[in-house]
């Protein structure tokens, strides 16, 4: 798991460590001191951790004058155990919102389990975004499976073309504009 690194492509434009709204602004990563395990595997030191013992992130890119986000996830999501909706919400999600964040792209290639508690916090999460919304790119298909237990598309936008993205061949703006798009569409038909 330390091989699994964040993506590294759009570096050249956002770093959280550099962005002064950050939560991570002023971290400084060691690119070969892996500090962070998920249960007994150390993974790459490049993911940043929110009070999680299973599940990292990197924010990718923020745009403060489109209010979005994009974070890519890593691990195991766990709420049934360690409320790791509460510790994104609280720690990480609060602090974007505060900046005037209301649009989330989450990345999960590399979410490798979820296990629901109840939706709560994702409810808080919808509510606090009047004008956004938030989409799972590319997760994996059982992810998708426990999704749907527990009606997480009452509040989060996933499945079907959003399992397919090539987001890796787009800039931010790209991204951004086109699932915009589609959550325009999805969200007003």
């Amino acid at each position: 798991m330390q091989n699994i690194e964040p993506f590294a492509r759009w570096e050249n434009i956002y770093h959280s460590n550099e962005d002064p709204n950050s939560l991570y602004y002023g971290e400084v990563h060691d690119e070969f001191l892996c500090r962070n395990t998920i249960y007994d595997h150390y993974i790459h030191p490049k993911w940043d951790e929110f009070g999680s013992k299973t599940l990292y992130l990197k924010i990718l890119y923020v745009n403060y004058d489109l209010q979005f986000a994009i974070i890519e996830l890593m691990g195991e999501w766990n709420d049934c155990l360690y409320n790791d909706i509460m510790h994104l919400k609280r720690t990480v999600i609060e602090n974007l919102e505060r900046n005037g964040i209301q649009k989330y792209i989450l990345i999960g290639e590399n979410v490798l389990n979820f296990h629901y508690s109840d939706d709560a916090y994702y409810e808080d999460w919808f509510n606090d975004i009047e004008d956004g919304w938030i989409i799972a790119v590319n997760f994996r298909q059982h992810i998708i499976e426990e999704f749907d237990k527990i009606n997480l598309n009452y509040y989060i936008l996933y499945g079907g073309k959003l399992n397919s993205v090539k987001w890796r061949t787009l800039s931010p703006i790209q991204l951004y504009n086109a699932l915009n798009q589609y959550a325009n569409t999805a969200l007003n038909p």
